[in-house]
Formats: structure tokens, sequence, C-alpha cells
């Protein structure tokens, strides 16, 4: 018997309150499919989404179910940017978790569609789907196509930092800030949004090909009827996200997210998605993958093509052709056949036809976009775990964004107690080259983990420091950043890590092909292993542990709770 036909049983108000609705007799025995989404105004990758729910929703009716549309709306990075409500981003991808949670369980429902597209409407979905661990299918939300001149969000920061410095006129960058964003869909680069719309497909959540469609095309709105055939398929079958999402998936994702150059911020989300499952992800599995698969997307920030392209080149399909040696063909996906089987079919059924027709207008070619693990853009993948007595637990850098020069590198200290004060001191020229710039106090538990958008933005688009400053900090990095970014020091300033312990003057050496970041010099004096770790336990000896700075509301709950972010961030 259905979970919703049980609890009628249970339940007897069940069926006045849903006829209550609007619901017919018929419907009270049907498969209930919760559409979950999170549809509203606040932004364009969620803005269009109540079309995708429509199409959904028509789409389960018509083939036996009855749906039911709830709805969590979440925030834009971009909105949250320069201010302190960037604090709210990561928490508020806990808080749409729970909230989906509370939703489903407070109510039966026998399957569910779930249909997001950004930054952490994409991961906390995810996140719920694992939890819950009923049949599930996730719709991702689509992107945006680029502006004038295959302009994109991301250059923004660029352009803010260039008007500040008075390279170019408030009219150019009125320009710019008009017409980045010509529609609605995730923001056209390889972000998180992006990235996390990938992993969905990656992991076999998503249905093939589904990731990064042109969010206004009608290929999306078919993959939302789409869905709406399939859940009821994946209930006939019992076939939940437990049985589909393995080991092998995460391995498989984290293979796509090295030949993609995915966003760092995927170091945060798939380890809280697998610990919804019960799965441990250690960070040194994402080095270990990204060693040995190569980076093949031409696609911004790392690459030269808007994200757009991604899809018009084959999307996570293309992608996993080219990677396939690698890859676990045999774990199961959402159409409740194997990857190995959907990448034959794809083959098969026109899929790619109708991506390379986008192509056919413009003199780019497939080949353009998508690389060969023969002649990749870099051997190995973007991302690389450091380690040290700095991050004795980790830290991450996307070393495929970093200049050559700064592979191997001692830099000097200059620490600062937060972002502001970073910024301020880089665009007044107080940062000068071969600084460390330190930004702590600013990880899950310091402040909520925000983005250093702005200081790295400032960083990359000046020429003396983009390929000699480097930025380090316990907080974390939007999808778009670019240039020499070192985040998620672990443990974190709050938490009495040596980050919190770093002095001016300070020697960093940063050796990204041996996984290296370490404190080795005070005052400009290198020293040996042992004199550092005494300087350190004196010091720490000194510390004061901060004064939280959130006591009440989510923030406050979200930094007592929060672990650490090479695990995920996610609160325990």
């Amino acid at each position: 018997m259905l979970k919703s036909q049980k609890i009628r049983d249970m339940a007897p108000e069940m069926d006045s309150l849903r006829l209550g609705t609007g619901w017919k007799i018929e419907d009270l025995s049907k498969p209930q499919i919760i559409i979950e989404s999170t549809f509203g105004h606040s932004h364009p990758g969620s803005a269009h989404l109540d079309v995708l729910i429509n199409e959904a929703y028509k789409a389960v009716e018509k083939n036996g179910g009855k749906p039911a549309k709830y709805f969590v709306t979440d925030i834009c990075d971009g909105q949250a940017q320069g201010h302190d409500g960037m604090n709210y981003s990561l928490p508020s991808r806990e808080y749409i978790a729970n909230m989906i949670e509370l939703q489903v369980q407070a109510t039966p429902f026998d399957g569910g569609i779930f249909i997001a597209s950004c930054d952490k409407g994409m991961p906390a979905h995810l996140k719920a789907i694992a939890r819950l661990d009923m049949p599930s299918i996730l719709v991702p939300g689509g992107i945006m196509k680029s502006g004038p001149n295959m302009l994109t969000l991301e250059q923004i920061g660029m352009y803010s930092a260039k008007f500040e410095k008075k390279e170019i006129t408030e009219e150019e960058f009125t320009y710019y800030k008009h017409n980045a964003c010509p529609s609605c869909g995730a923001c056209s680069f390889m972000g998180t949004a992006a990235t996390m719309q990938v992993m969905a497909e990656a992991l076999g959540l998503a249905l093939p090909g589904t990731a990064l469609m042109i969010a206004t095309s009608e290929e999306l709105k078919n993959a939302a009827t789409y869905a709406g055939y399939y859940i009821l398929k994946l209930i006939e079958m019992d076939l939940k996200p437990s049985k589909i999402v393995t080991m092998k998936s995460f391995e498989n994702a984290i293979m796509v997210h090295a030949a993609i150059a995915g966003s760092t911020n995927a170091l945060l989300h798939i380890p809280a998605i697998a610990h919804e499952l019960g799965i441990e992800i250690e960070p040194e599995l994402f080095d270990e993958i990204h060693r040995k698969i190569p980076y093949i997307l031409n696609i911004r920030p790392s690459g030269f093509y808007p994200g757009e392209y991604f899809w018009y080149a084959g999307g996570v399909p293309a992608i996993m052709e080219e990677i396939k040696e690698f890859l676990h063909l045999d774990v199961l996906t959402v159409t409740g056949k194997t990857l190995g089987e959907n990448l034959e079919e794809l083959k098969k059924n026109g899929y790619y036809d109708k991506c390379y027709r986008y192509l056919k207008n413009t003199e780019i070619k497939k080949e353009d976009i998508i690389k060969t693990v023969k002649e990749p853009i870099q051997s190995q993948g973007a991302i690389a775990i450091l380690k040290g007595n700095l991050a004795p637990e980790g830290a991450v850098v996307k070393h495929s964004a970093v200049s050559k020069k700064m592979h191997n590198v001692i830099l000097r200290a200059r620490p600062f107690d937060s972002e502001e004060e970073a910024l301020k001191a880089v665009l007044t020229g107080n940062i000068k080259p071969k600084d460390a710039v330190f930004i702590r106090y600013e990880g899950p538990k310091g402040s909520g983990m925000p983005e250093m958008f702005y200081t790295t933005e400032a960083i990359a688009s000046d020429p003396s420091l983009s390929e000699s400053v480097a930025l380090i900090t316990d907080g974390r990095f939007s999808g778009a950043t670019r240039g020499p970014a070192i985040g998620h020091v672990s443990p974190e300033a709050s938490e009495g890590g040596n980050i919190a312990l770093v002095e001016e003057g300070d020697l960093i050496k940063i050796d990204i092909p041996n996984r290296l970041i370490a404190i080795v010099g005070v005052n400009g004096e290198e020293k040996s292993e042992k004199e550092i770790e005494e300087i350190l336990d004196i010091r720490r000896k000194k510390w004061v542990r901060p004064v939280p700075k959130y006591t009440k509301g989510t923030l406050g709950i979200y930094t007592r709770l929060a672990v650490s972010p090479m695990k995920g961030g996610y609160m325990e």
C-alpha cells in the first residue's frame, strides 16, 4: 500500500481537509506527488520556475497521480553580495532543506518532483531528497543566456573594481549592470548554481541531459513534463535515492566536477548531501580524483565561453562520454536504468542533435567548448586540497584559476578580521605584491561562512596584484572566483584554528603541486618546523575566543551548530 493511503487510514481528517483544498474524491486514492520548488520573485533563478512546475503538474495528473505544489523560496547570492546578507547564504541551505522535510513529513506523499536552479536552492533540495529517501526526481531550472558580447554577471565584480579605480566611466559601468542578466535562469557561467545543476545529473537524481538547459527553452519545459511521467514509474519500482546515490555515484559526480572545473562550493555541498545518506566524503577524495581527471570544459570563469554553451556542446552526457573510461557506468539513475544505458540511449534518441543545432548559427564548434581527454585544457582537475600547519584539516584552492607564478611561493602575511577591512586595504593600495591577504573569523561558526567575492575580484582585476597576491580565508568564495584564492581553511579562526594565530609579517608558504599551505617564518625570517610550533603554542595561550557575532535567530542557531568547512558546513 502507498504511504499516502496508509496515513489516510490512520488520520480520518485527511480526506476532509484535502477535499476542502479543492481535491476531488477520486484524487484521494491516487499516488500523491509533492512538487517542491524555490519558485518566487526573489531572483532570475527562481522567478520562472512556475512554468516548469505547471508542466510537471499537468504531466502527473495526466499519468494518474495527484500533484500538490509546495514552495520554499531561496535567496540570491548575487543580491546578498557586499553586505551582511551574504552571512545568511550558506545557512539558508540548511533551512530550505529543513523546511522541505517539514512539509513532506507532516503530510503524506508517495514521491516528489523537486525544481530549483541556484546556489543554495540546488544543494538544499538535494539534501532534502537524500534525507527524505522517497522516490524523487530533481528538475534543474536551467541557465540564462549571456548578454551583449557574451557579457555575464560574474564580470560585474571586475567592472565594479575598475569603476572604483576610475578605469571605466559611470555610464559604462551602468551599461554592464543593466545587461548582464538578460533573462531568467541561473547565471551564465560555471558558478555554484551551474555546478550543482551538473552535480544533480551526475549523481543520477536528474534526468539525463537536463542540467543547464536554456531556462526559457521548450526542451526544459519538456524535461519537467518527462519528470511528471517518470516519478510515477519510480513509485511503482519503489526506487529511492538511497538505491541510486552510492559512493560510486559521488565518485562519478566528483569526476565530472574535475572535468568541468566546478565551483569550490561543491566541496561544501557534496559532503553535506552525502552526510544525509550516511556516506562520509573526505576532502582527500576530491584531491585524489582531481589529480587523475583532466579539466576539459572551456566555460567561464576558468574558461572562455558563457555557461549557456555547455548544453549546446552536449552538456553533462558529453562530458561523461569524454571521461567514460573513468566512470562507474553500472550505477543506477532516476530513469531506472544504469548510467551506461542512459549514455547509449542518448546517442540514439536525437539528444545531441537538439544540442548542436544551437551551435549551427555560430562559428563555434563543440570541440571549442568541450575538449578531449587526450588534449585537455589542463591535465588535472581544477581543485586541490592543501594541508599544513596553517590548515591541519585542509583548505581548498581552484588552481586552474591561479597563475603558475603563484603555485610555489612564500608570501608575507597581512591578516584582517573581516572582509570589509581587507577590501579597503586592497582598494586603497595598502596591499603590495608578495602579500598574503588573510580574511578570518568568516567560517561557519564565525559569521555563517560568507563569500569573499568583492575582495577576490579587486585582487584579480589589478594587474599588479593578480599574479603576486594570495587571498586566504576560513570563509568561502563565489563559484565565479578567479585568481589565487584559498578558502575553507580548517579549523576556522572562531574555533581557535591556526589561521587565528597568524600575525603581520609571518611568512606563508603555498606549494600547490605538493598540496602544502604553512606558516614557515616570523617577521620575514624563515624558521624550522619545531620553532614555528613553539611560536604558535605561545600565541595560542594568549588567544582569546571572540564573543559570538550572532546569539539569536537563524544565524545564532547556525553558528552554534555548524560543523567545519571541510566537513561540509552542515548543522549537527
